[in-house]
């Protein structure tokens, strides 16, 4: 069972969404919250598994909300709902911590799915803003700044094998766990085995926000189209 906490400052949205919820045999709301500064109580108290969080609401907010759980509770997931399709919310959101963010037209079936997916511990985001996410990724770096040396790897990677690195290069760029095997000649056992210990080494918590660390990284198209990591792909360990 899947232990729910719903946070909206508006009672009848509560309410539609602890329907929602508890329509769905593996999921429970185990509370309700209508602030931020409540919210983030009842984590420490509940314990739930993933929290519904709205976005604007009186005193602190949805994304200060979600940084302040999700920073002291690592286990729990956080879903971003909001009315709004703005970037800022979206981008906010998931660099504060949250696995997901939808808009609140999304349908109950949406919203279910998305609740189970991030309490695995996979991400679910909107698709215009996931491609939004990897073009500020691989977006030029502004021509002030110092271009990187060629094979440069950030420090902050190093704590990485140079196959996890290609690895995650290559989910910084939003290849599939099947085109990175195909891509690193590698099996999907041994891609999936490489992206957990990935997450693990560099605390991320999905895909999503190894995308977020790369834009921060500045790391400016990490895995070129050229044949230069297929032609290095077999000889690394």
């Amino acid at each position: 069972m899947i232990d729910v906490l719903i946070v909206d400052d508006q009672t009848l949205a509560r309410m539609g969404n602890s329907l929602v919820v508890e329509s769905a045999d593996d999921l429970h709301v185990v509370g309700e919250a209508a602030t931020g500064e409540e919210a983030v109580r009842l984590v420490q108290d509940l314990h739930p598994d993933v929290v519904l969080m709205d976005v604007r609401m009186p005193g602190m907010g949805g994304i200060s909300a979600t940084h302040a759980i999700t920073s002291a509770n690592p286990a729990t997931r956080v879903v971003v709902l909001t009315s709004f399709d703005l970037d800022q919310y979206a981008f906010g959101a998931l660099e504060a911590g949250a696995s997901a963010f939808l808009l609140k037209s999304a349908t109950p079936e949406r919203l279910t799915d998305a609740i189970r997916t991030v309490s695995r511990g996979d991400a679910v985001v909107e698709p215009h803003i996931t491609q939004k996410l990897i073009q500020r990724a691989i977006r030029p770096r502004p021509v002030h700044a110092a271009p990187p040396t060629s094979g440069t790897i950030p420090a902050a990677l190093a704590v990485l094998s140079p196959r996890e690195q290609d690895v995650f290069l290559a989910i910084a760029t939003g290849m599939t766990n099947a085109e990175i095997s195909k891509r690193l000649f590698l099996s999907p056992a041994t891609v999936k085995s490489h992206i957990n210990k990935i997450f693990t080494k560099l605390k991320l918590r999905d895909r999503v926000h190894a995308v977020i660390l790369a834009h921060r990284l500045q790391i400016t198209d990490p895995m070129p189209a050229d044949s230069s990591v297929d032609s290095t792909a077999q000889r690394r360990s």
